[in-house]
């Protein structure tokens, strides 16, 4: 059974979602398949669901900012090299 926050991650990851759902209706430019969804919402709620696991379990608040921000970190590389392939990666299919 999900808790109220792991509730709240799926939600704010459902809200995320509709962002680029929303704007691929009046716009060419956003160009979304079922795999740029599926992968971007497999992206966020793992943070959310790590950041909610984290905000549980650790008391230490200095260790506890340091872990979220090289979570949000390592988050936004993986979307960087995904979205535009910035390392020239085989994982961003360049």
């Amino acid at each position: 059974m999900l808790n109220k926050n792991q509730l709240f991650v799926l939600g704010g990851t459902c809200l995320l979602l509709l962002i680029p759902l929303i704007g691929m209706l009046f716009t060419s430019e956003i160009n979304w398949s079922l795999g740029d969804f599926i992968v971007m919402g497999i992206l966020l709620s793992g943070l959310g669901f790590i950041c909610e696991f984290v905000f549980r379990r650790i008391s230490n608040k200095a260790y506890k900012l340091t872990l979220i921000a090289s979570l949000v970190i390592v988050f936004l590389l993986i979307w960087i090299e995904l979205a535009v392939g910035v390392f020239n990666s085989p994982f961003a299919g360049s």
